[in-house]
């Protein structure tokens, strides 16, 4: 049986604003370590990586290292130093996880983390990206610049495409081949034609919200599938691809994408299940959208109930 470690990233570094940073200890404290252990899961508690909140970076500063004229000079990306830093410390603390014998469940956080958590597993690693968008920003859509928000630009980064400080975290270009990069679940009123054929011409898989609805099981077998079976495998797992009238954490909504928590749910425990992940990455739980604290209760049987799948 394999042996988790929860590993706590409270950053919002990369977000749209603050929340997220809350998470691991809220999570912590609603009872999901203790959930997981009813459930049959082994896992300890590696505690948290420092507390990174969001702040405010009105005006940005271009690109360090981006050549002039490069589309990654032309954009600025807010809050760029402290989204390295955090993902520089999850890159390291993954590492020294897999090195002892661990099975990584980083909690955060923002999804500049998963940067980081690829970054820690190497050039072999296969991602399969859960998410309610395809978070390419101006990467997908060259017509827009876009907000500098660096949680909406991970996949981007990812690919290769964006800041020197995080395409390069590993010391090699791009953090994941394309060809072991499947995204499931984006909402399709979120991702342009231009994003579709930036995903098309590199070989990504893509399965939009409405597959994922359709069959949770289906749409895991075309993922796994795509990423081939050689190399560990990371799945990202965001709770805005839950349709936001249903489980609103998020910080960033999705209303009426179709896509219920039962489908999402059922999604990550296949690939629990089917994949036999190397490592789960957790991301944008806001505790402060739920005061009363029955969505984090509704959040954690579901994370749980798919994690014993793994064992």
């Amino acid at each position: 049986m394999r042996s988790w470690v929860f590993i706590g990233v409270p950053s919002s570094a990369g977000a749209h604003h603050a929340g997220q940073e809350l998470a691991p200890a809220a999570l912590r404290a609603a009872g999901l370590l203790e959930r997981l252990r009813a459930a049959g899961v082994p896992v300890s508690d590696g505690g948290d990586l420092p507390v990174t909140p969001f702040e405010l970076d009105p005006a940005p500063d271009a690109v360090a290292g981006a050549a002039a004229g490069s589309a990654a000079a032309a954009v600025r990306f807010r809050n760029l130093a402290a989204v390295a830093r955090v993902a520089g410390l999850v890159r390291d603390r993954v590492a020294s996880a897999i090195a002892e014998g661990e099975t990584p469940l980083v909690v955060g956080g923002d999804c500049t983390i998963t940067l980081g958590v690829v970054a820690g597993f190497g050039r072999d690693v296969r991602l399969v990206y859960v998410d309610g968008d395809t978070d390419l920003g101006p990467a997908g859509n060259a017509d827009t610049p876009g907000s500098g928000i660096l949680d909406s630009m991970g996949v981007a980064h990812l690919l290769g495409e964006g800041a020197p400080e995080l395409t390069g975290l590993r010391g090699a270009v791009p953090l994941v081949s394309p060809e072991r990069l499947a995204l499931l679940g984006g909402d399709p009123r979120e991702t342009s034609g231009t994003g579709r054929a930036f995903l098309a011409a590199r070989g990504v898989h893509l399965d939009e919200g409405p597959s994922l609805a359709a069959s949770p099981e289906g749409a895991v077998r075309r993922a796994l599938a795509a990423v081939g079976s050689a190399g560990p495998l990371v799945v990202h797992f965001d709770a805005d691809v839950i349709d936001s009238g249903d489980l609103p954490l998020a910080n960033f909504p999705h209303y009426g994408s179709g896509v219920r928590p039962e489908q999402a749910f059922a999604c990550l425990r296949e690939l629990c299940l089917a994949g036999s992940p190397s490592g789960i990455v957790l991301t944008e739980v806001n505790p402060t959208h739920d005061p009363s604290g029955v969505l984090l209760g509704r959040y954690i049987d579901g994370v749980a109930a798919a994690l014993a799948a793994a064992r």
